[in-house]
C-alpha cells in the first residue's frame, strides 16, 4: 500500500501542483514571518548590547513610587557624580542627561519621525579631554559651549550636514540656531534604527532636558577585574534617595525583553494572516484530494476486492497528502527565508533597524515542516475516510454513489445551526459592555456555517446569474450547469474566496466608518481654525502661544496644559486652558452650566463621564491638592458630553500654572481672522520660525492625517490578505482543471456534435466566472455584516460618532476584483478544454 500510495504521488504530479503551490504559500508566510521577527529581534537585542557595553552599572532615578506625569526633581547632582566617581571600583563616572531633540535638515524638513530624534550631553569624561568619552568623535570636536552642538555619523552622512555648517534644531518650540563642531560614533539602538542624535556641552544639555547641575542617569564603568555586581554593591552605599543602582546586564536583558514584547504583536499578527492563507489552504487540498478519490473510485474498490482493510485504503490517501505536505513544507520553508531576506533589505533600505543577518532558527525549520504536514494531512482525512469507505462492489460500476439526500440534509442542517448560532452572538456581541470575546466565536460559528451551507446556497445564487448567461447561448446554458452539477465542490472553491474578501470588506467598511466619524468628530468639536503641537506630541514651549497670540491673523489662543492633581484618593490631571478665549475653539455640548465663571480661575467644566464617576452635580465643590502641595477648592460650573477630542476636568490656567514646577503646554488652539487656508498656514507657519518639530493643522491636515494611517494599515492588511486571494485563484484553476479531466468525454461528445473550441473555452471561462461571483458576493455580504457589528463595538466603546459607512466604490472594486479571479483562473483550464482530442476523448473509459 505504500508503494502504490508514492506512485500515485507521481502519477498524478500536474494534479498535486497546484495543492503543492497553495501549502508553499502558507508555510512560506508562517516561515518568512518568524525569520523575520527572529532577524529584527535579534538585530535589536545586539544593537542594545552594544549600546550598554561601556555601562556596567546604571544609577538612575526611581519613579515607581510617583504618580504618572508628575513631574520630580532629580536627585542626580555633580554631588553624586562626584561620590559614585570615586567608588573603588568604578574606572569611570559618566554624567547623562538626554531628551527630545528635533532636528531640521536642509530642506527645513524634520530628520525622522519625531519620536526617534534625540538630545544628550557630551560628558568628556574624568580627565575632560574626551580620552574615555562615550560618543569618540570621528571628525572635529566635541561641543564646548550654547550654540555648538555634535551630529552622529549616520545622521551626517543622510542629510549631508559637515563640520562647520549652521543647522537648525528646536527641543520645545523656539527655534535654535546651532554650529556643528563634531561627528561622533555611536552604537546607540535608537541611532542605528535609523534615529538621530544630538549632542550639546553639558550645561546646555541640563538646561534643555533637566535643570542646571542635575543629571537623569550616572553610566558607571567597571574597573577590569571588578564584576558588575560587585560594582553595583558599592553604588547602592552611595545611592542618593529616590534612586536605584542597575548592573548594565539587567538594562540589555530588560531593553531585550521589551524588543521582545514588541516583535511579538507584529508576530501575532502576521501569524494570523499566514493561518488565513492556510485556512483557505485547507479547502483546495481536501478539494483535491476528493476529487482525486472520485476518480479513482473504481481503483480503491479494486484493492477493496483483493483484499484491502479500509484501514489501508485511508493510510495510502493520507501516505501520498504526507508527500505532498512534507515537499511543500520544505519548499515554502525555503520561500519563507526568500520573503524574509526581502522584507529585511526594504526594511534596510527605510534605514529603520539596525544592520544584521538573516536569523534561522531551528524551531522554525521545525514548525514550518509541521504546519505544511498537518495542514494537509488535516485538509485530506475527510476523503481519506470517504475512499475507505467506498465497497468492493463499485469496482463494478461505472461510477460511485453521489452524496445522498439524507446527508445533504444532515449538512444543511448542520449549517443552518452554526449559523444561527453564530449570527445570534454577533448581534448580542454588538449590545455587550465587552464583546470582542463573543464577536469572535460568534464571527467563526457563522463563516463555518456559511462555508457548510454554500452547497444549497450556491444553486438559487447562480440561477441569479442564468438571464446574463443566456446571452452566451449554449457555452452559458452549459456553464451555469456544470456549476451547479456538483455543488460540493463549487461550494469548497468559492469558499476559498470568501474568506478572503470577506477580510477584506470587513476591514474596508470598518475603516470607513472610522474615518467618517473622526471626522465629524473635529468638525463638531473645534471652532478653532488651528491646533499647534510638537512633532512627537510632547510638551510645547509657552513661547509659541505668545508668539501666536502676537499675530496680526490669529484672533483667539489658548494653551491646553495638564497639570495634575490629587483630587480625594485619586491622582487626576486637569486641564488648563484660557477661560475668556476656549469658548471661541471649541463646540462643547453642554448638559448643564456652560463657560460662564470659568475664567475666575475656580470653577471646572467636566464631562458627564468624569462627574458620574466622581459624583458631581452642577455646583458640586471639590478639593484638589495641586503639584506643588497646596490646596485649592473649585466649584463644578458646567457639564458636557464628552468625545475623543475633549474631555476630562477644564480649569483656567491661572488656577493651576502657579503650581507647576516646570510651565509647558501640550497643545495650543488658535483661531485666525481669515479662517483656514494655505497662506495663512503658511503666515503662521513663518511666525513660529518655520519649525520643523512644530506641527501647525488645522481640521482638513488632522482627517488626513488620521486618513493616512488608516490608508496605510489597509494597504499593510491588504498586502497580507492577497495571499489568501492567491491562494484562493489557485484553487479555482486546480478545480477547473481537475473537472475538465473529469468531464474529458462530455467534451469530446461536446465538440463532435459541433461546439467549437471558442465555445468550449467559453463554456469555462463563463462557469469559471460564477464560481468566483459566488464566493465573491458570499463574502462581500459578510464582510457588511461583520463590518457593522465591528462599528457597533467602536460605537460602543467610546466613538459615539461612528456610523456605518459603505464605501460603494472600493465594494465594487472588490466584486470585480472576483471577476477577474474567475476570468484569469480559468485560461490554462480553458485552453487544455479546447485542445483535447475529440475522438480519443470520446474513446476515454
Amino acid at each position: 500500500m505504500l508503494r502504490t500510495a508514492l506512485r500515485n504521488v507521481f502519477a498524478h504530479k500536474a494534479r498535486l501542483l497546484m495543492t503543492m503551490l497553495a501549502v508553499l504559500l502558507g508555510v512560506a508566510f508562517v516561515s518568512g514571518t518568524l525569520v523575520f521577527t527572529s532577524t529584527i529581534s535579534d538585530a535589536f537585542q545586539k544593537s542594545s548590547q552594544k549600546g550598554y557595553a561601556d555601562v556596567d552599572v546604571s544609577i538612575r532615578q526611581d519613579g515607581s513610587d510617583a504618580p504618572q506625569g508628575r513631574e520630580t526633581v532629580s536627585p542626580l547632582s555633580q554631588r553624586a557624580l562626584d561620590k559614585a566617581a570615586g567608588l573603588p571600583g568604578a574606572a569611570s563616572a559618566t554624567g547623562v542627561v538626554s531628551g527630545f531633540a528635533a532636528l531640521s535638515d536642509k530642506d527645513g524638513k524634520l530628520v525622522g519621525d519625531g519620536f526617534s530624534t534625540q538630545g544628550a550631553n557630551y560628558y568628556a569624561g574624568r580627565d575632560g579631554k574626551g580620552t574615555d568619552a562615550r560618543y569618540p568623535m570621528k571628525e572635529g570636536r566635541a561641543p564646548r559651549a550654547e550654540g555648538q552642538i555634535a551630529l552622529d555619523a549616520k545622521t551626517a552622512e543622510r542629510t549631508g550636514y559637515q563640520v562647520g555648517d549652521t543647522v537648525r534644531t528646536s527641543v520645545n518650540g523656539p527655534v535654535r540656531e546651532e554650529k556643528v563642531t563634531g561627528i561622533f560614533t555611536t552604537d546607540d539602538g535608537n541611532v542605528t534604527a535609523g534615529g538621530t542624535l544630538v549632542l550639546y556641552d553639558n550645561a546646555t544639555a541640563q538646561k534643555l532636558f533637566a535643570k542646571p547641575g542635575e543629571y537623569t542617569e550616572i553610566a558607571l564603568k567597571a574597573d577590569p577585574g571588578v564584576s558588575q555586581t560587585a560594582l553595583k554593591e558599592q553604588a547602592e552605599k552611595v545611592l542618593p534617595a529616590d534612586t536605584e543602582a542597575v548592573t548594565g546586564k539587567k538594562l540589555a536583558d530588560d531593553e531585550s525583553k521589551a524588543i521582545e514584547s514588541s516583535m511579538s504583536g507584529m508576530k501575532t499578527s502576521l501569524l494570523a494572516f499566514a493561518g488565513i492563507a492556510l485556512f483557505v489552504g485547507i479547502f483546495i487540498i481536501a478539494n483535491t484530494f476528493t476529487m482525486l478519490v472520485a476518480q479513482r473510485t473504481k481503483e480503491l474498490a479494486l484493492l477493496r476486492a483483493v483484499g484491502a482493510s479500509r484501514r489501508q485504503v485511508t493510510r495510502s490517501v493520507l501516505v501520498e497528502a504526507l508527500v505532498v505536505g512534507a515537499v511543500a513544507g520544505l519548499a515554502g520553508m525555503a520561500a519563507g527565508v526568500g520573503i524574509a531576506a526581502g522584507l529585511r533589505a526594504l526594511v534596510g533600505t527605510m534605514g529603520t533597524m539596525p544592520d544584521g543577518p538573516l536569523v534561522i532558527e531551528p524551531n522554525t525549520i521545525v514548525i514550518s515542516l509541521i504546519v505544511g504536514v498537518l495542514v494537509t494531512l488535516l485538509a485530506a482525512w475527510l476523503p481519506a475516510r470517504r475512499a475507505a469507505k467506498i465497497p468492493p462492489v463499485a469496482a463494478m460500476g461505472a461510477l460511485h454513489a453521489p452524496a445522498t439526500t439524507r446527508s445533504l440534509i444532515l449538512r444543511n442542517t448542520i449549517g443552518a445551526l452554526f449559523s444561527a448560532a453564530g449570527a445570534a452572538l454577533v448581534l448580542m456581541a454588538t449590545k455587550a459592555d465587552d464583546g470582542k470575546a463573543q464577536m469572535g466565536l460568534g464571527a467563526t460559528l457563522l463563516v463555518i456555517g456559511v462555508f457548510i451551507l454554500t452547497p444549497l446556497l450556491s444553486r438559487p445564487l447562480i440561477a441569479a446569474a442564468a438571464p446574463v448567461l443566456r446571452l452566451f447561448n449554449v457555452s452559458g446554458k452549459l456553464a451555469r450547469q456544470n456549476a451547479v452539477r456538483n455543488p460540493r465542490r463549487t461550494a469548497a472553491t468559492a469558499s476559498a474566496l470568501m474568506v478572503g474578501l470577506t477580510l477584506i470588506t470587513g476591514l474596508t467598511v470598518i475603516a470607513s466608518g472610522v474615518q467618517q466619524a473622526v471626522n465629524k468628530m473635529a468638525s463638531d468639536s473645534l471652532k478653532a481654525d488651528y491646533t499647534i503641537s510638537m512633532a512627537n506630541f510632547t510638551q510645547l514651549s509657552p513661547e509659541v502661544e505668545k508668539k501666536l497670540a502676537q499675530s496680526d491673523q490669529v484672533t483667539a489662543t489658548s494653551p491646553l496644559r495638564n497639570a495634575y492633581a490629587d483630587i480625594g484618593d485619586d491622582s487626576e490631571y486637569l486641564t488648563g486652558v484660557d477661560g475668556s478665549s476656549i469658548g471661541k475653539l471649541t463646540n462643547i455640548d453642554f448638559t448643564a452650566g456652560g463657560w460662564s465663571g470659568l475664567s475666575s480661575g475656580k470653577k471646572v467644566v467636566v464631562d458627564n463621564a468624569t462627574a458620574k464617576e466622581k459624583g458631581w452635580k452642577l455646583g458640586s465643590d471639590f478639593t484638589a491638592t495641586y503639584e506643588d502641595g497646596k490646596k485649592g477648592t473649585l466649584t463644578v460650573g458646567g457639564l458636557y458630553e464628552g468625545n475623543e477630542m475633549i474631555k476630562g476636568i477644564l480649569v483656567d490656567n491661572k488656577a493651576v500654572t502657579p503650581h507647576m514646577s516646570e510651565v509647558a503646554d501640550m497643545q495650543v488652539l488658535a483661531k485666525t481672522k481669515d479662517g483656514a487656508s494655505d497662506e495663512v498656514k503658511e503666515t503662521l507657519t513663518k511666525q513660529l520660525g518655520d519649525n520643523p518639530a512644530i506641527l501647525v493643522e488645522d481640521k482638513k491636515d488632522i482627517s488626513e492625517g488620521i486618513a493616512q494611517m488608516i490608508n496605510i494599515m489597509l494597504n499593510m492588511l491588504y498586502g497580507l490578505l492577497a495571499m489568501a486571494v492567491i491562494v484562493a485563484v489557485l484553487g479555482v484553476i486546480n478545480t477547473l482543471a481537475m473537472s475538465v479531466f473529469e468531464r474529458g468525454q462530455e467534451i469530446g461528445m461536446l465538440r463532435a456534435i459541433g461546439l467549437d473550441r471558442r465555445g468550449i473555452k467559453r463554456m469555462v471561462r463563463l462557469e469559471s466566472l460564477v464560481i468566483s461571483l459566488f464566493g465573491g458576493v458570499l463574502g462581500i455580504g459578510l464582510g457588511i455584516f461583520f463590518g457593522w457589528a465591528a462599528g457597533e463595538l467602536i460605537a460602543g466603546a467610546g466613538l459615539d460618532t461612528y456610523t456605518l459607512v459603505l464605501p460603494w466604490g472600493r465594494l465594487g472594486v472588490f466584486l470585480a476584483l472576483a471577476a477577474v479571479v474567475g476570468v484569469l483562473a480559468a485560461l490554462w483550464p480553458a485552453r487544455r478544454a479546447a485542445k483535447l482530442n475529440m475522438l480519443a476523448a470520446i474513446k476515454t473509459d
